[in-house]
């Protein structure tokens, strides 16, 4: 997969900036909003708060699943 393309999250355990997510599903938030959640790689969870642009382009892109 184009690591370009990919949502680039922070890991709160390995305290890595821009770490491009695995396997990422797009959520909506209650009050409307976009999240990812997906894994780095090596098996540490993470999670990012999207733009609605950003998600939709994720999807449409095939980086991540639509989970809404």
């Amino acid at each position: 997969m184009d690591n370009e393309k990919m949502i680039k999250a922070y890991c709160l355990k390995t305290k890595e900036k821009n770490v491009p997510m695995h396997d990422a599903v797009i959520t909506k938030t209650a009050r409307g909003g976009y999240m990812a959640g997906g894994h780095d790689g090596k098996g540490n969870k993470m999670a990012a708060i999207l733009s609605e642009a950003k998600a939709l382009k994720a999807i449409e892109d095939g980086v991540a699943k639509k989970g809404f």
